[in-house]
């Protein structure tokens, strides 16, 4: 619920939308377990050809109406959580500026943005930002705010 939360704090300070990635088959707790190699985040680490994960949605309602996205996610082993991947794969970021976040309890933003912005191949990618796990809503308006959009 992290991402979340600053995804509801953004859309808060630039009157935006927000769009949900959901994957079909849910997550849970236990599919979450970094610790344990049999957790299906695990199975998907290991093996990448099962990390493409199929959405409930991957396309925003009046994509064409927007000029500015910001794509929200974990960090998971050092880059974007995977579902991610099948949304950004899945649109036309053509004269869109992209502007990604992400939480994390402790890793840095890394290459994620940079990934994400390859497997795209158009938009305007800005550099994005990392908020720790429990940012205050100030800090993310501070920040939408320094992005003059």
């Amino acid at each position: 619920g992290h991402t979340k939360n600053v995804a509801n704090y953004i859309a808060k300070a630039t009157n935006g939308d927000v769009m949900e990635l959901k994957p079909v088959q849910d997550y849970t707790e236990a599919d979450l377990d970094y610790n344990n190699r049999d957790s299906r985040v695990y199975r998907e680490h290991d093996d990448v050809s099962l990390r493409d994960i199929p959405l409930v949605k991957d396309k925003a309602d009046n994509w064409e109406g927007y000029d500015t996205v910001f794509i929200g996610y974990p960090i998971w082993w050092g880059i974007a959580a995977w579902p991610v991947d099948t949304f950004v794969k899945h649109n036309d970021f053509s004269g869109k500026t992209v502007i990604p976040f992400a939480t994390s309890a402790s890793s840095g933003l890394g290459d994620s943005g940079r990934q994400l912005q390859q497997m795209a191949g158009t938009g305007s990618w800005l550099e994005g930002k990392r908020f720790p796990s429990n940012v205050s809503e100030s800090t993310v308006q501070q920040w939408v705010q320094s992005l003059n959009r």
